[in-house]
C-alpha cells in the first residue's frame, strides 16, 4: 500500500510504502499521543478515512524528509492525499473474489480491479503474499 500525497501545483505526486509494521517504535508513540488511539486502532482508522489518523501519517513521512516539519504545518487538501493499493495487492483482491464471488457480483468487482490493476504501481520491496495493513 501507499501513501500519495500531490499538493496543488506539484507535477509528480510523492508516493511512500505505508506498511505499519515498518514505522519506528518512536513514530508509533508519537502517532499514538498526536490521535489518541492506540496503534491497532489507528491502522484502521488510515484505512477508513480518518482524517486526523490520515494528517498523523503524512506527517511522519514528511517529517523523516524534513526534520524541522510541525504538524501544526501539515495542512492538506482532502484530495491531495489519499491511500492507493499496490499491484499486488489489487492482485490479491482478485484472486479472492474469484475464489468468492459469483454471476454479476464477480463481474463488477473483476471490471473494478481490472481498472486499478491498470494504473497500479509495483510495490518492488514486497514479498510473498503479505497480508493487508495490520499494527502487529
Amino acid at each position: 500500500m501507499f501513501l500519495v500525497y500531490q499538493p496543488e501545483g506539484a507535477d509528480e505526486p510523492k508516493r511512500w510504502r505505508y506498511d505499519p509494521k515498518k514505522l519506528m517504535s518512536v513514530e508509533r508513540e508519537d502517532i499514538e499521543r498526536r490521535t489518541e488511539r492506540n496503534f491497532a486502532q489507528f491502522v484502521t482508522d488510515v484505512i477508513q478515512g480518518n482524517s486526523l489518523c490520515r494528517r498523523a501519517l503524512l506527517f511522519t513521512f514528511l517529517r523523516r524528509e524534513h526534520p524541522t516539519t510541525r504538524f501544526e504545518d501539515v495542512n492538506f487538501l482532502w484530495d491531495e492525499l489519499e491511500l492507493e493499493y499496490s499491484r499486488q495487492e489489487w492482485e490479491r483482491m482478485r484472486e479472492a473474489v474469484l475464489d468468492t464471488q459469483h454471476g454479476d457480483q464477480l463481474a463488477a468487482s473483476l471490471t473494478l480491479i481490472d481498472r486499478e490493476l491498470q494504473t497500479a504501481f509495483d510495490d518492488v520491496a514486497e514479498e510473498g503474499k503479505a497480508p493487508p495493513p495490520t499494527a502487529d
